[in-house]
Parts: structure tokens; sequence; C-alpha cells
């Protein structure tokens, strides 16, 4: 902790936490491509990190941009997220500017082919896939983009295509963020060749058990404050191993130690903090069930979480999630499929990638669904 108010967050959701642990795969991925694009070259894939919200995604893509500030300076990131991006004219100025155009262009491609006013898609396609491998040649580049899912999909067709093209002569690194809904809205984007990403397509979702305790107990032992067993024990149980409750709770402890001094956090301290984190995590389901209801989407997720209650676990089947929505929709295959699709763009349920067979379904947000059923009974 570099001061007394680092465990406050500020920014919501997408706040860094003080301590990024449990995610050594995904590091080790990145930097990987770090390594490739520092030494000139292109890596063999782009990255997608896919997970529900509170995760860690928009973190992880801060922690990169610092490693590529640290150990890569001649790599230039730009960070990205889609209100930036509304059409295609808007990506070519935010990847391959008009300004100083002239200057990265081959000379088979003149300024006037551009267009001064915007560029003109796809007849400039090639254009404006030139004019990056030009720049990258010159200085390697990683692009982040955070919020993928809402990527407008001719926007995000020409930007993959280009990606996959400027790959293939230059070192240039694209990266992706978005909600387990992400690749519903690549494959509407016609690029197929997003899909075979293999170690690309990381998986962003809880922290082991292990990891939560760490992300609690190491920024609290950088300014030489322990915490006890017990409220250790405690605070990772409540929240679930969801990172941003994680957050939620090094916040309250913390909060609890500033408030009495204390050398070493307790169960006194735990028991203090407890309701504030219960608040703060009802108001984020609050909001979450808002967007379902929004979506016309409750007699699904009620269905959906009644089928995970009588499992007894986190995970189901495909088999079990379809036959729950099937009893929502009333036999309705098209209504299924579309709420299906729904939740799993909102992230109430996910499957994270790279899954070994058979493929399960998960709970996207700890406490939500538990929500959703006390909704229900009211």
């Amino acid at each position: 902790m570099a001061t007394a108010t680092t465990w406050v967050i500020q920014a919501g959701d997408g706040a860094t936490p003080p301590a990024l642990t449990g995610r050594a795969a995904q590091q080790d991925v990145l930097l990987r491509c770090l390594e490739g694009l520092a030494g000139g070259e292109a890596p063999s894939h782009n990255v997608v990190l896919l997970g529900p919200r509170g995760n860690g995604k928009t973190a992880l893509l801060r922690w990169f941009r610092e490693a590529c500030a640290a150990h890569a300076p001649k790599v230039e990131v730009r960070s990205l997220t889609p209100s930036a991006l509304p059409n295609r004219a808007a990506l070519a100025d935010a990847i391959a500017p008009r300004r100083g155009i002239a200057k990265l262009l081959p000379r088979k491609v003149g300024i006037a082919s551009v267009g001064s006013a915007e560029w003109n898609l796809p007849s400039s396609r090639r254009d404006l896939t030139e004019a990056l491998v030009s720049r990258c040649r010159r200085r390697p580049m990683a692009l982040l983009l955070d919020e993928a899912h809402t990527l407008d999909v001719g926007v995000g067709a020409a930007l993959l295509n280009a990606s996959q093209q400027v790959r293939g002569e230059a070192p240039f690194l694209l990266v992706l963020a978005g909600a387990p809904g992400l690749p519903a809205r690549l494959n509407a984007m016609d690029a197929t060749f997003w899909s075979r990403l293999g170690e690309g397509e990381l998986g962003v979702g809880p922290l082991s058990e292990e990891a939560a305790r760490q992300a609690l107990r190491e920024p609290l032992r950088a300014r030489e404050v322990a915490i006890e067993d017990d409220a250790l024990a405690r605070a990772v149980a409540a929240s679930q191993r969801h990172p941003y409750f994680v957050q939620l709770w090094g916040d309250a402890l913390w909060r609890q130690r500033l408030a009495t001094g204390a050398s070493a956090i307790g169960a006194e301290h735990a028991d203090a903090a407890a309701p504030t984190v219960a608040a703060r995590v009802a108001n984020y389901c609050r909001q979450r069930f808002a967007e379902l209801e929004t979506e016309g989407l409750v007699p699904a997720a009620v269905a959906v979480a009644r089928r995970f209650e009588r499992a007894g676990a986190a995970e189901a089947s495909d088999q079990e999630v379809d036959a729950a929505l099937a009893d929502a929709a009333q036999g309705d295959a098209k209504a299924r499929l579309a709420s299906r699709e729904a939740l799993s763009r909102l992230g109430y349920i996910w499957q994270p990638p790279n899954q070994q067979a058979p493929v399960r379904w998960r709970a996207g947000i700890p406490s939500l669904m538990a929500h959703v059923l006390r909704q229900a009974a009211a």
C-alpha cells in the first residue's frame, strides 16, 4: 500500500486492486506476446480476455500496459474503448490517424487515395492495413480494447480483418477484453479466425482460494499490518472469491484498521466490516437485477437459478441449463436459445474458454442468483 487510502475503491467495478493475484497464466501469455513485440515479431495470435463483470479484465489490461512501459518502452501501447470507435472512420483515425499519414503510407498509396474527410471502407481497407503495417514496422504496437462486447459489428469486422493482415507483416498485437457475450459478438463480425486463438483465449473468472487470500493479505503486509486467520477465512468465504467482492472486503477491513489503529485485523474487524460489504454487494446485485428486468429475462434467470440451487453446485451442464430455460420459455425453442444467449451476454451465466468436455456453465456473479430467487419470492 503506497498510502493509507490504497484500499479505497474510487473507480467502481474496474478499479485496479492493490495486489493482482491469481492471474499467472494470463500474465504469462501476455508477457510472451510482449517479448515477441519487443523483438520485432508479431505474436502468433491475438488475445481475448473473457469473463463476467468484476473479475479483473480491466485490471489485467492496466497491468499489461504498465508491463509494456517497464519492460518494452519501444512498444507503442494504445488503449481504446468502443465508445471512442462509433464508426470505421473513427477506427482509422485511432489506429492510423490521418495527421502525419503521408509519412507512414507506402509511396504507392498517396494521401489523396485515403481521403481528407474519412476513410471510405471497404475501398480503403487496404490503405488502412498498409498504413498500419508501415506504422508498426517503425514501432511495434499493442492495441488494447476494453468492453469489446459492445463494439460495433462493422467497426469490429474492419479491426479484426486488419489485425490479421497486419500481424502477417509487422509486429502488432490486438488484445480484446469483454463480457461472456464477446464470442457471439465476434461471430457476428464474420471474422472466424478469431476462434482459433488456442491459448490466446483466456478466461478471467473467480480467484482460487489461495489467490483471494493473497489479494487481501499482501497489501496489508506491505504496510506491516497482519490479518488473523479467522478474519481472512471469513472475508474469503463471504467474497466467494469474486475479485470485485474481494476488493470490497479489503477496502472495508482497511477502513476498520484506520478507525481502530489496530496492528492486526481480527474477527472483530471482520464482524464490523461485514454489514458495509453486504450493503455494497446487495446494491451491486440490484443493479444487475435491473438489467435482467429491462431485457425481460427475469423468468429465465429465476429458472436457471433454481436449477443451480437444486444441483447444489456452482456449475451446471448444457442439458441442465437448457432444460431450465425450456421451462421458462414454455417450450419455445427460439425463445430458449435467445434467453440463453442474452443471459450469457450479461454474464449471468458463462462458459470459461478451453474447457475439456463436457462443457459446463458457471454462475457469472456470486450472490446474484440468490438475489434473483429472493426477488422472485418477494
